[in-house]
């Protein structure tokens, strides 16, 4: 996918770590320029109090071979997204691809409690960065997506339409965000699709994020040793994983006709024939339905 996207315009909203960071390298990768933003920079860390900074990213975007722009923005603060986006067609002129992947959620979820134990306080807090963050941005960016035709919102979530439908996601809060965020592609196709543009949401699978790869007490190069502790682990993928699905959307003349749809990164991996940094495809969701939730031994063959 080298160069694909020289020329096109991408603002990965949420990119400090995580599918954020992978999506926004992986389209740096196809030579886009990439606006990454989010709350933790060089200066100042979020409440999550992490050492990944945007401008980290930025760099790794530039390293890629795209052009990476951090720039520092609370995305509930609406004067704050509006002079990104006001920056954004100040110094580029377009977008072409918008990625709401805000989450800021993992410290506030208090899982396996019912709704009328869980803090009340967290549990809106964390609506508000999982949903209303998505809306904000979409109200300031989509103005300008829209300019041309051909454009593409990605709203990131958990769990796939099909599977969160059935599955309860152990807190009402978080069952609610990941939810809400596939309903809102959803929504936003429709208001798209006269302008030509396409909406969609996307699931990577079991991240091996830096958030979750410390739970377990392992890094990248020996993330295997935590299936000792989670041997369902064994189907996990990179970050770069979905953002070469992201990158492939943001490529195929003919993404309208995912408009609306809910995909994830293993099942675009058959389709665009991507894998994962590893050179493996894992195919999570499939693998979560039918080994995982089946309470079968694990077991990755025919999976990754």
């Amino acid at each position: 996918m080298q160069n694909t996207l020289t020329g096109k315009v991408a603002l990965v909203a949420g990119a400090t770590r995580g599918a954020g960071r992978g999506i926004a390298v992986e389209l740096g990768a196809a030579g886009a320029t990439v606006y990454v933003t989010g709350r933790s920079t060089k200066d100042r860390r979020s409440e999550y109090n992490l050492p990944e900074t945007i401008e980290e990213t930025a760099g790794l975007v530039t390293e890629a071979g795209g052009k990476g722009i951090a720039v520092p923005t609370d995305h509930l603060v609406p004067g704050q997204v509006q002079a990104l986006v006001a920056r954004i067609e100040k110094e580029s002129g377009r977008l072409d691809v918008l990625v709401n992947d805000i989450w800021g959620g993992e410290f506030l979820v208090e899982w396996h409690k019912p709704v009328w134990e869980h803090s009340l306080e967290n549990g809106l807090r964390l609506l508000r960065l999982a949903v209303d963050t998505h809306l904000v941005t979409s109200h300031f960016a989509l103005p300008l997506l829209i300019r041309n035709r051909g454009g593409l919102l990605v709203e990131m979530t958990d769990g796939t339409a099909a599977y969160n439908a059935a599955h309860y996601r152990l807190s009402a809060y978080y069952d609610l965000a990941k939810t809400s965020v596939i309903r809102l592609a959803w929504a936003q196709a429709r208001e798209l699709e006269p302008y030509g543009c396409t909406a969609l949401a996307l699931t990577p699978g079991w991240l091996r994020s830096e958030i979750m790869l410390t739970h377990f007490g392992v890094g990248e190069a020996n993330w295997r040793d935590a299936l000792e502790k989670e041997p369902h682990f064994v189907i996990s993928e990179t970050p770069r994983y979905v953002g070469r699905a992201v990158a492939a959307l943001a490529a195929d003349p003919a993404v309208a006709r995912y408009n609306g749809l809910s995909l994830s990164s293993g099942e675009l991996a058959g389709v665009y024939g991507f894998t994962d940094l590893d050179g493996s495809r894992p195919d999570a969701w499939r693998y979560v339905v039918e080994v995982q939730d089946a309470g079968k031994p694990a077991d990755a063959t025919g999976y990754r």
